[in-house]
């Protein structure tokens, strides 16, 4: 019978020892078992591979035009902790989880070091279970799906960094220009130079907004195919 839980997930399995074992701590393992391969710590290690995987080959296909380390940037926020965790919260995944004593009285079922680490051992699980297909919908479905929050922490700097990096004797400046309003409303602005040359500039209500800003405004002057 289908599971609350696999409902939210979207798939079912059909092998009930890889999701019982999915959800099974290692405090619990060992309290019912005697044995800490019951856990989810090998399903977890697989499946941080394939969510590493299906995430890469995502944004590869969706962002042609980005460089590697903005790419590399984009996935480590997808596939962090805290964004696993929140995948975790909402399949209420803390309702689920087979816990030993000592780590249900302090907490774990709302621990993100544990709840992110479920998530990926039900991806694995799916895998084994169903195929690739099965676990790439799991990833899909509650992991790609939160790509627009991973998108709004665009490091533009660093993108500018990468992209003039590309050409030896390349300088970045960053020279704060205007600073005004009150202390509790600040407005910062501030220029960015290559090699002596301003690019671009940008306004923020900190320091590290506008040099953001303005190197947006740089890539969009110097490398147009580079902004979406």
């Amino acid at each position: 019978m289908q599971t609350e839980l696999e409902r939210a997930l979207g798939y079912e399995y059909r092998d009930r020892e890889l999701l019982r074992m999915a959800l099974s701590h290692t405090s619990y393992a060992n309290e019912i078992y005697k044995d800490a391969f019951q856990s989810y710590e090998r399903l977890e290690f697989l499946g941080d591979s394939i969510l590493g995987f299906v995430t890469a080959d995502y944004l590869y296909h969706k962002f042609p035009h980005k460089l590697e380390g903005e790419l590399s940037r984009i996935r480590a926020e997808l596939v962090c902790e805290k964004n696993l965790a929140l995948v975790a919260e909402k399949l209420s995944l803390g309702d689920y989880l087979l816990l030993g004593n000592g780590e249900e009285q302090t907490g774990g079922r709302q621990r993100a070091s544990i709840t992110s680490d479920v998530v990926e051992a039900l991806i694995a699980a799916a895998y084994l279970d169903g195929g690739f297909e099965a676990a790439k919908h799991i990833v899909q479905q509650h992991v790609l799906s939160l790509l627009s929050e991973a998108e709004k922490t665009h490091d533009y700097k660093t993108e500018l960094q990468e992209l003039v990096q590309r050409k030896k004797e390349q300088h970045l400046t960053y020279e704060l220009l205007t600073e005004s309003g009150p202390d509790h409303c600040k407005e910062f602005t501030v220029q960015v130079s290559l090699n002596g040359t301003p690019v671009g500039s940008g306004t923020g209500t900190s320091k590290k907004r506008a040099e953001q800003a303005a190197a947006q405004q740089a890539i969009a002057k110097l490398f147009p195919k580079n902004t979406k």
